[in-house]
Formats: C-alpha cells, sequence, structure tokens
C-alpha cells in the first residue's frame, strides 16, 4: 500500500450498505456470509466509516471478524458528523480523539490497521490533524494513516505538514474512480505516486449505472441506491447522483454491456477488470448486498478483456480535456 509495508489484496471489502433494521440493504445475518465469502476466497482488506449506517456498519464488521482479527487488513474513517455540536465533525483534535476511540468501541478492537480521514475540512490547521493523527500511530490505535475524497493540492499539503512537525504521513487515497467517472487520472494518481500514496478506489460500478440497473430518461425506482442519493438532505449527495445520470454515463454503460455479451459474462465483471488493470490502482472496493453481486464482483479480478475490449471502453470513457492544458485527462501533459 503505496510507500509502506502493507499489504493489501486487489479486491477490498466495501460495507456501507451493511445495517440492521427495516430500511437495510444488508442485514447483520447477509453482512456475515458475505465477509466469510470475500476472506475465503483471499480477500484482506475490508473497509468501513464511523457515519455508515448510523454505526451499525462497524458494529456488524467487528461482530464477524472477532474470531478472525488478525488476518483482516481492517479499514475505517473519521471526520463525518456524529453530531450537531460544532465538535462533532472534522478533522480537529478534539474530534479525531473522539471519532477514533468510538470506533474502536464498535469495532471491538484495540487497533484499527488504516484509519482515514473521510474528507477534508479546511477549518482546522493540518498541523493540528497530522500530529492528532500521528498520536494515534505511536498509541498503538492506528496502524497506517490515509485520506479519502482528497484533491491533488490537499495530498500534498497533508504530506508537507507532516514533514514539518515529524508525523507519520498518509500511504493511501480513496478516490472515487470509474469508466464513468476519470478524474483522478488528470492530476491525483501522480500526485499518490510522488507522495507515496497507494489507492483504494471506490465506486467502480458508478452506482449501479454500469450494471444496466437505470435506464436513460427513466427516474430510477423507490429504494434503489440513486433514488436514495437523489432524495438524501446534503447537496453534495444529491450532486453526485445527478452527475452520474447524464447521456454519456449511459453511452459507457451501452459498451460496457455489449463487451459483456460478447465476452459471456456479467458488465459488472466488466467494468471492474477495466478499472483494477489501470495504472496507478492498488486496490478496488466492492460494495455487494448479496453473495451472488459479491461473486460477479470478484469475476472482475480474473477476468481478462481482449484488447479490443480495452480500446472500446477506453474511447468511449475518454472524459472532457483538462480544463487547464486542454489536453485529454490522463495524457502524459495534461
Amino acid at each position: 500500500m503505496g510507500r509502506s509495508g502493507l499489504k493489501v489484496s486487489r479486491a477490498c471489502l466495501g460495507t456501507m450498505n451493511f445495517a440492521n433494521g427495516p430500511a437495510a440493504r444488508c442485514d447483520e445475518s447477509h453482512a456475515r456470509r458475505i465477509i466469510d465469502a470475500f476472506l475465503d476466497v483471499g480477500g484482506n482488506v475490508i473497509d468501513t466509516a464511523d457515519v455508515y449506517g448510523g454505526g451499525q456498519s462497524e458494529e456488524i464488521v467487528g461482530r464477524a471478524i472477532a474470531t478472525k482479527r488478525e488476518s483482516v487488513v481492517l479499514a475505517t474513517k473519521g471526520s463525518g458528523p456524529q453530531g450537531p455540536g460544532p465538535n462533532d465533525q472534522g478533522l480537529s483534535r478534539v474530534h479525531l480523539t473522539r471519532a477514533l476511540d468510538a470506533s474502536l468501541r464498535r469495532l471491538g478492537t484495540d487497533y484499527i490497521d488504516l484509519y482515514q480521514c473521510h474528507n477534508w475540512y479546511g477549518d482546522t490547521p493540518l498541523e493540528e490533524t497530522m500530529s492528532t493523527l500521528d498520536g494515534f500511530v505511536r498509541s498503538g490505535k492506528v496502524r497506517y494513516l490515509g485520506c479519502s475524497n482528497y484533491t491533488a493540492s490537499q495530498i500534498v499539503e497533508s504530506q508537507w505538514a507532516a514533514e514539518r512537525v515529524g508525523a507519520t504521513p498518509f500511504v493511501s487515497l480513496q478516490p472515487h474512480y470509474s469508466l464513468v467517472a476519470r478524474e483522478i487520472e488528470a492530476e491525483i494518481l501522480r500526485v499518490c505516486a510522488s507522495h507515496g500514496l497507494g489507492t483504494i478506489t471506490y465506486g467502480p460500478l458508478a452506482g449501479g449505472v454500469l450494471t444496466g440497473r437505470y435506464r436513460r430518461d427513466v427516474e430510477p425506482e423507490s429504494g434503489t441506491r440513486m433514488r436514495n442519493w437523489l432524495n438524501f438532505p446534503h447537496p453534495a449527495a444529491r450532486q453526485w447522483a445527478t452527475a452520474i445520470l447524464q447521456e454519456r454515463s449511459f453511452d459507457i454503460a451501452d459498451a460496457v454491456s455489449e463487451v459483456a455479451e460478447r465476452l459471456d459474462v456479467t458488465p459488472a465483471a466488466v467494468a471492474i477488470a477495466w478499472t483494477v488493470r489501470r495504472p496507478g490502482i492498488t486496490a478496488v472496493i466492492l460494495g455487494p448486498s448479496t453473495l451472488r453481486q459479491l461473486q460477479d464482483n470478484l469475476a472482475g479480478f480474473t477476468l481478462e478483456l481482449p484488447p479490443d475490449a480495452h480500446t472500446q471502453l477506453d474511447v468511449i470513457s475518454q472524459p472532457p480535456n483538462h480544463p487547464v492544458t486542454g489536453m485529454p485527462i490522463g495524457s502524459p501533459t495534461a
């Protein structure tokens, strides 16, 4: 993982869907079967966060891996809202300390392998954030540090701040990446490589668009992930869903389905096969809510796409030109 000695599987199990209750997409009994199946085939990274399911995801994961803790690279994230107070979110020492201790309790463990800042908050000095995280490592509560959803400049500034205060740097970034969303190719992947960060990407199926779950000019059905995001109170969630449900995304989904039919595999396997073999990608997060989805997704890690299929997908998913250079995103001069 980046400039570290941590060894991770190419597949990472995401647990955002894990929760109990009538509205849960994947309750604890199903979650445990998914976790066991993932570990049985050699996966070792399980990623969660304190905001997933209001903390229920961490609790479910903690109980599921209690007897096999040492074989799991356990990753979680903090900084998200945990209450209405001014210190109930963010990257300050007071919030991160509370968040870490709460995550440890929910997970039922005394250490976390990879602790990640879930989002960037610009209201705390970077030196405070990085020295606080370094204290977690020195105390033994955390093994490695990472960040999620950071821009290229935010990564660089964080690494510089860690160096200024003699603190532990980040070794990973968790960015959004798929055939539909290739923006990290412009700058972020190169910054990660030069600053020692591996990448654990999420959203390889574009919220289900690349599996054919949604259709152009048809409103997402009630209860689906996209409908939930479109109705989510936070504007960023609505913007994310709206950005994915564009004509370009459906054109890419059509190409994925065409390749899948030609190879007699699922669209999910094709989309993941493309993602996991892209330069600079360390691991890819899967977010299954059923065993069948897990199996379909895992097939993408062994699927070898023919060169013509790669070319077809590369061309149809080529992102807009870089806003500064005017060159295609991902090109050497962009």
